[in-house]
C-alpha cells in the first residue's frame, strides 16, 4: 500500500474540524485525521507493506523547465520562506506546522516514509509500483495516478470520495467506463484535456469528452498527431488547427504528466510495523500533541 501522504493530510485537514487541538491549543486536525485514515486503510485492506510517499520536491525544476506554468499558481506569495525559496507551496497557515509532527509520528511508528530530492510523491509511487512483484494499492486523491492502474499486475487506485470510509476502487473497467481509456491512456487524456489544478494548459478546445473520442478514434496521442498530418483523417478543421498549434506543448507534456518509474529509492524496510520503532518518542509525541485516541487505535490496528 502506497500512500500519497500530502494528498491524504490535506483531506484530513479540511475534513476534521480545527477545533481538534493539542493541550496547548495548537490545531492537530490534520495529524489526527491522517492517523484515523491510516487506521481505516490498514483495518480494511491489511497491507503487508506500507509506505508513506512524500513530496521532497512538489514542483520539480525539470518539469517546470518543460512547462513553466506547472503548479505555478500554487506558489506562495510574499511568504517569509519564499524570499529564499521561490517555489514554496502555498498551504493553509495552520496546516504547515502540523506536517513536521506528522513526519515525526510516522517515523516513531516505524511506517516507511520516503521522499527523494527532485521528485514528487507521485514519482516515488510510480517507481515502487514498477518494482512491485505483487498487488499494489495506491491511496490518493490525485487522479493523475490513474495512469498506473494495471489489472494484469493487480495495481489499483483507492480514490477517496468521502474521507477514506468511501473509496472508489479504480481498476481498468472503471477507467474505461468513466473516461474511455486504460491506465496508460489516461496520460494522453490528461495532457489533452489539461488540468488547471496542476497548471497544465491542455489543448485549447479539447475537453475530456473530445479527448476520449479522439483517443478512441486514433488509438493514442501519437495516432492523433499523425492524423493532423493526414488530410484524409476524420479530424474536424478546428481540431486539426488546434492540435497543430499545440505541437510545442504536446511534444513536452507527456514527460511532465507521466509519473517517473526510475527514481533512485532509498533502501528502507517497507513492512507494515506491528510495534512502534521508537516507543519513547511516540509516547512523548502523544502527550505533547494530544494524540491519545487516534494513535492508540492505529497502534492496535497495526499490531492486530
Amino acid at each position: 500500500m502506497l500512500l500519497d501522504t500530502a494528498s491524504l493530510y490535506f483531506r484530513a485537514y479540511f475534513g476534521v474540524p480545527e477545533s481538534v487541538k493539542a493541550p496547548d491549543g495548537t490545531p492537530v486536525n490534520a495529524v489526527r485525521g491522517l492517523l484515523e485514515f491510516i487506521t481505516r486503510l490498514v483495518q480494511d485492506h491489511r497491507p503487508d507493506d506500507l509506505v508513506a510517499c512524500m513530496d521532497a520536491d512538489w514542483r520539480p525544476h525539470w518539469r517546470v523547465e518543460l512547462i513553466p506554468s506547472y503548479k505555478a499558481h500554487r506558489v506562495a506569495e510574499e511568504s517569509p520562506e519564499s524570499s529564499t525559496d521561490p517555489d514554496v507551496e502555498e498551504t493553509p497557515d495552520t496546516l504547515s506546522p502540523q506536517v513536521p509532527v506528522i513526519e515525526d509520528v510516522l517515523d516513531a511508528l516505524g511506517i516507511a516514509r520516503v521522499g527523494v530530492p527532485a521528485y514528487e510523491a507521485d514519482d516515488v509511487i510510480g517507481t515502487y509500483t514498477a518494482r512491485a512483484t505483487g498487488p499494489v494499492d495506491i491511496v490518493t486523491g490525485d487522479r493523475d495516478l490513474f495512469q498506473l492502474v494495471d489489472d494484469a499486475r493487480g495495481v489499483r487506485v483507492l480514490y477517496p470520495l468521502k474521507g477514506v470510509g468511501t473509496l472508489q476502487m479504480t481498476d481498468e473497467a472503471l477507467l474505461r467506463e468513466k473516461y474511455g481509456v486504460d491506465g496508460p491512456g489516461y496520460v494522453d487524456l490528461a495532457l489533452l484535456r489539461g488540468d488547471p489544478s496542476d497548471g497544465l494548459p491542455g489543448v485549447p478546445g479539447i475537453g475530456e469528452k473530445t479527448a476520449a473520442k479522439l483517443l478512441d478514434a486514433f488509438g493514442d496521442l501519437a495516432g492523433i498527431m499523425a492524423a493532423v498530418d493526414d488530410p484524409k483523417s476524420r479530424l474536424t478543421p478546428s481540431q486539426r488547427k488546434r492540435l497543430d498549434e499545440a505541437r510545442p506543448y504536446v511534444a513536452v507534456a507527456p514527460k511532465v504528466v507521466r509519473v517517473a518509474d526510475d527514481v533512485p529509492l532509498p533502501d528502507v524496510d517497507l513492512a507494515r510495523p506491528r510495534t512502534p520503532r521508537d516507543p519513547a518518542a511516540l509516547d512523548a509525541l502523544a502527550a505533547r500533541w494530544g494524540l491519545g485516541g487516534s494513535l492508540g487505535r492505529l497502534l492496535t490496528t497495526l499490531g492486530a
